[in-house]
């Protein structure tokens, strides 16, 4: 990689017979896709669609799992001239009307001139298009079938890619990518990771997130090296067929933002790993959510022994709205943590916080305070990013209070962060926060201290702002165990001071979030707020062992 001038469709021109991507079968095995096949199939896509009226810079909706049809499905439309656009299937929803009232909002702001399914999702989707009277969608396998290959690409349209945002703060935003700006950023994570066809890599990660679709599946395929796919759900199954995956293939690149880390830690023993080895790993992008210190070091205590370096755990920071990739721990250097200035905000939640590594090259990262003024390094503010790759705006602002911005003066991310040294720590988001004898206290900082008490991720949630006039404090539970609400208890009345405290008790699964897991506190709070919880909210005390009084 690393040529910056390489464009999204250029490895179609002489595809690989040896180098593929590998999909995970049911039992136990993979089916290869060689480049040349993927190509092949890519050009009929584009012709198919080209037949069905898809017109330069037309939107084609996407809603597949990661499959050679995905595959066909993003690159045909970039080479029939439209601009794709992926949506999230119906399994990363747990409720049909959830997903439904989700996906119709997609559908609503993006307005697909044409839309791919695979077949368990295509009678959802055909019902969400129907409400919206968008043309009724088809089955991959249906379009492409009897179809010649497109002689040659269209025109790249001047939108390669309308990504929507997690939506952890209301409905998701539809953010414009240019092909500039995506073969930019996927130039700037090869030269950051060194990526080359020889290097094979896997990945776990959906196909509709950011993470994984341009920080994986885009970067493996646009460099020609062997990517080994699972679906999440194998993963979920399994995190120990991923690691056995790494080992045989020698893998040398991964990603999965800090929940993979802490699911394999509770899921896979040392002596799983008795036969396995993790020497080949250079690069384990770790990022999507905050980065937990903990997690990096046991995992690195797990897999340490069996060959794992620790310089190959990479903390990055990115966004939908940055294209992706910001910033980046360098292959080899070891992570570190470090607490922003004695005093400053958020060094009253008494953690270190993970470094993301410096920008990368084209990329600047300031610190900016509520005036709009630079601060120094060590001090906390919001992020700011300029330079290349940045998106060239929103299309369905709708339903979101997120806090991130695009405009001339490059991408107010709504993140709050420090700098050290020319390395990036993120605290968490401006909007998730409560000042506490003038300091700020962050949610994420609270989540964290709550996991280290042992509340798994997605079992708990923090929410905090000022409610009827009085700063409050609540914690979310999907489904209690015994000693969580004491935990709860000590770690909120430690951190907040004279806040007034809640708690929430949900059934397991309860706790809402995005599709991609992080907590959608903003919606939640703006729920609570609203009276919905009443029967099932309480003062958070240290008796809270009590059960929940009904209303």
């Amino acid at each position: 990689m690393g040529d910056r001038n390489r464009g999204l469709l250029d490895w179609l021109d002489q595809p690989s017979t040896e180098r593929g991507l590998y999909y995970a079968d049911s039992a136990d095995g993979w089916d290869f896709w060689s480049y040349r096949d993927l190509a092949e199939l890519v050009l009929r896509t584009a012709a198919a669609l080209r037949a069905q009226g898809v017109g330069q810079g037309d939107v084609v909706a996407l809603v597949l799992r990661s499959s050679p049809g995905f595959v066909a499905g993003f690159f045909g439309a970039l080479a029939a001239g439209a601009t794709p656009c992926s949506i999230p299937p119906p399994f990363a929803f747990q409720r049909a009307d959830e997903y439904e009232k989700h996906a119709s909002h997609l559908f609503a702001t993006a307005e697909p001139r044409f839309t791919v399914c695979d077949d368990e999702s295509l009678e959802q989707i055909r019902k969400v298009a129907s409400g919206l009277g968008l043309q009724e969608p088809v089955a991959f396998d249906e379009l492409v079938a009897g179809a010649e290959p497109l002689e040659r690409p269209m025109p790249l349209p001047e939108t390669a890619l309308i990504q929507f945002t997690s939506g952890s703060s209301g409905f998701s935003r539809g953010v414009l990518i240019s092909a500039d700006a995506l073969e930019t950023n996927l130039a700037g994570m090869g030269q950051w990771l060194g990526c080359a066809p020889q290097y094979p890599a896997i990945s776990w990660l959906p196909v509709h997130h950011d993470m994984g679709l341009v920080g994986f599946l885009l970067n493996v395929v646009v460099t020609g090296f062997d990517g080994w796919m699972m679906q999440p759900d194998d993963f979920i199954r399994s995190p120990l067929r991923y690691l056995r995956c790494i080992s045989d293939q020698g893998a040398v690149m991964t990603a999965m933002p800090n929940f993979g880390l802490a699911y394999i830690l509770r899921r896979v023993r040392p002596a799983d790993l008795r036969e396995l080895r993790f020497d080949s790993v250079r690069c384990v992008i770790i990022g999507a959510e905050r980065v937990d210190q903990q997690v990096l070091e046991d995992f690195h205590a797990l897999l340490g022994p069996h060959g794992l370096d620790r310089g190959a755990l990479l903390p990055a920071y990115g966004s939908a709205e940055a294209t992706l990739a910001v910033t980046g721990l360098a292959p080899g250097e070891g992570w570190s943590a470090q607490a922003p200035d004695a005093g400053d905000a958020a060094s009253l939640a008494g953690a270190a916080v993970v470094g993301c590594g410096r920008p990368l090259e084209g990329r600047t990262v300031r610190i900016l305070s509520e005036e709009g003024e630079e601060l120094p390094d060590g001090r906390v503010g919001e992020i700011v990013v300029t330079g290349v790759s940045i998106a060239s705006g929103y299309i369905g602002t709708t339903g979101s209070a997120s806090g991130t911005s695009v405009d001339d003066g490059g991408l107010a991310t709504g993140d709050a962060g420090f700098l050290r040294d020319g390395q990036l720590f993120v605290i968490g988001r401006l909007g998730d926060g409560l000042k506490v004898n003038g300091k700020m206290v962050f949610a994420e900082s609270l989540e964290a201290l709550l996991h280290h008490r042992g509340i798994p991720e997605r079992r708990v949630a923090v929410l905090l702002g000022v409610r009827d006039g009085v700063p409050t404090g609540v914690a979310v539970f999907g489904g209690v165990r015994p000693g969580w609400r004491e935990a709860a208890h000590e770690v909120l009345s430690e951190w907040l001071g004279d806040a007034e405290l809640h708690m929430v008790e949900l059934p397991r699964g309860g706790v809402s979030v995005t599709s991609s897991g992080k907590p959608r506190r903003r919606v939640i709070w703006k729920a609570l707020c609203a009276g919905e919880f009443d029967a099932t909210t309480r003062p958070l005390t240290a008796e809270a062992d009590a059960p929940v009084a009904a209303d």
